[in-house]
């Protein structure tokens, strides 16, 4: 068994800023493909000459190959160096923009956003890769940019994609994202070092990446596609059904297989199973107000609570919401710091509740809609950027990239409930404008209170985190311990 190649730092001050400004590119350019089709959702039937339950798997396509590929990503990472997987993870991004960028018709489309859903484990491997490379003084803050990439990416998609949609052919979106992610594989090759590799942790798990991959393609399917299906239908109760079952035997493989692609003993330590429960809810509450409030900025004002505006306006009204992430990412870092990343998790939680909890009272105006969104992702960026470090805290060095990998699952687990259950209440409580059904004013408050609540179970999840030292962990292939990772209560 191989020992472990130690990891190469950047030697000169520069050098470390370099490493963190291209994985943070990395981490924007892969958010940015999660939003990119936003503006071309209502013209895709057309655009590809199908139907419109045909076309929105353009969407659910996406969402199911990257819960597929983020665990393996991360395992393959700490098997073989987290560098060479994140460079892996650039080429189907790129592959897959040319795709769809070259489509005419949907399934290819669908093809290409498949492959686009491949590359989402660069977040992770990202994150975990500023561990092996950075110093520590500097670790915390990186971690909390990376982890505010997320969001950047995510809010400049909207007016990116909605100003190219308008003033351009739509393929320009793929072939600008194709070049993106090329230079982002550019980068890294040219000047991200090298991280930990492991080499050892044995053979991959190919049966439990198999089984993972069931279960979790079932469970988003029938959480994605049940409104459209019906909750109660044959199809939707049968993927539910099959998820448990298939969850529940990879679970038990993954806990008697030598070398298993999550190791559930870990996942099972208290500060990181209540870690990755909080981050079910804050991606929940990151995602509520992202389905709520476009909406109320481009229904009719005839509405009475519509604002009327454009989709490139509305993509604008979002955008300082996404780049404050990354602005209050040192806040974070500072307070992580000096008070450990579980307050800083628990804070970030209730500022996200402050900011739904405000909306009844500012939901009238773009303005208000502006100030809450700007608080909501001030917690999101907050919170983001705490949850790595709570994992990496307490886990071992060379299972870091599986366990930030595991967290995002969460995370993007939390985000197809958020979608399932306020797509409902939207769905439900409705109202009549000129023959056409759209969504009440009661339905969009109950909505921001429904993420009001989860953010404050959020925080008093995270506030339960019983934050402890990682016990010293033989480093693979070496026989000697690991150094123990210190956390802050």
């Amino acid at each position: 068994m191989p020992a472990a190649t130690p990891a190469t730092r950047p030697q000169d001050p520069g050098g470390a800023g370099r490493v963190v400004g291209v994985l943070a590119l990395a981490g924007i350019v892969a958010a940015l493909m999660q939003t990119l089709v936003v503006p071309l959702i209502g013209d895709l039937p057309a655009l590809l000459h199908a139907d419109a339950s045909d076309a929105s798997w353009v969407i659910t396509a996406t969402l199911l190959a990257a819960a597929v590929a983020t665990p393996v990503a991360g395992r393959l990472g700490d098997m073989y160096g987290k560098r060479r997987l994140l460079l892996a993870s650039t080429a189907p991004l790129v592959a897959g923009s040319a795709v769809c960028a070259l489509s005419s018709s949907v399934a290819p489309m669908i093809v290409g956003r498949g492959l686009q859903g491949l590359g989402m484990g660069i977040v992770p491997l990202g994150i975990s890769l500023l561990r092996d490379v950075l110093p520590p003084e500097k670790l915390g803050s990186a971690i909390a940019l990376m982890s505010a990439s997320m969001g950047v990416g995510g809010a400049l998609g909207l007016p990116f994609s909605a100003a190219v949609a308008e003033h351009a052919s739509w393929r320009v979106l793929f072939w600008v994202a194709a070049a993106l992610s090329l230079l982002v594989g550019v980068l890294v090759l040219a000047l991200v070092p090298a991280g930990r590799v492991t080499g050892a942790v044995g053979r991959f798990d190919v049966l439990g990446a198999l089984g993972l991959g069931g279960g979790l393609v079932a469970l988003l399917l029938a959480v994605s596609k049940g409104s459209v299906w019906g909750w109660a239908s044959a199809t939707t109760l049968g993927l539910f059904a099959a998820a448990v079952v298939v969850l529940l035997a990879w679970g038990a493989w993954e806990l008697r297989t030598r070398d298993p692609l999550v190791d559930l003993r870990t996942t099972a330590r208290p500060q990181v199973l209540m870690t990755n429960a909080a981050s079910v809810l804050v991606g929940f509450a990151m995602y509520a107000q992202s389905l709520v409030v476009p909406q109320l900025l481009q229904l009719p004002e005839a509405t009475g609570y519509g604002l009327g505006r454009s989709m490139m306006a509305m993509g604008l009204w979002m955008a300082p919401a996404g780049l404050m992430m990354m602005a209050l990412a040192p806040l974070g870092a500072k307070l992580s710091a000096a008070r450990g990343p579980k307050v800083t998790l628990t804070v970030g939680s209730l500022v996200i509740a402050l900011g739904y909890g405000s909306s009844p009272l500012l939901m009238g105006s773009t303005w208000g809609l502006l100030a809450v969104t700007l608080v909501c992702n001030i917690g999101v960026g907050l919170a983001y950027g705490a949850m790595p470090a709570l994992i990496m805290g307490a886990v071992p060095q060379h299972e870091t990239a599986s366990a930030n990998s595991f967290n995002t699952l969460m995370r993007s687990i939390g985000s197809s409930v958020s979608a399932a259950v306020i797509g409902v209440v939207l769905a439900q409580l409705t109202t009549d404008l000129g023959g056409h059904r759209l969504p009440s004013e009661n339905g969009f408050r109950i909505a921001l209170l429904i993420g009001c609540g989860v953010a404050l179970a959020a925080a008093l999840v995270a506030s339960l985190i019983p934050v402890r030292p990682l016990a010293a962990v033989p480093a693979p292939g070496t026989g000697q311990p690991a150094p123990a990772a210190e956390t802050t209560a």
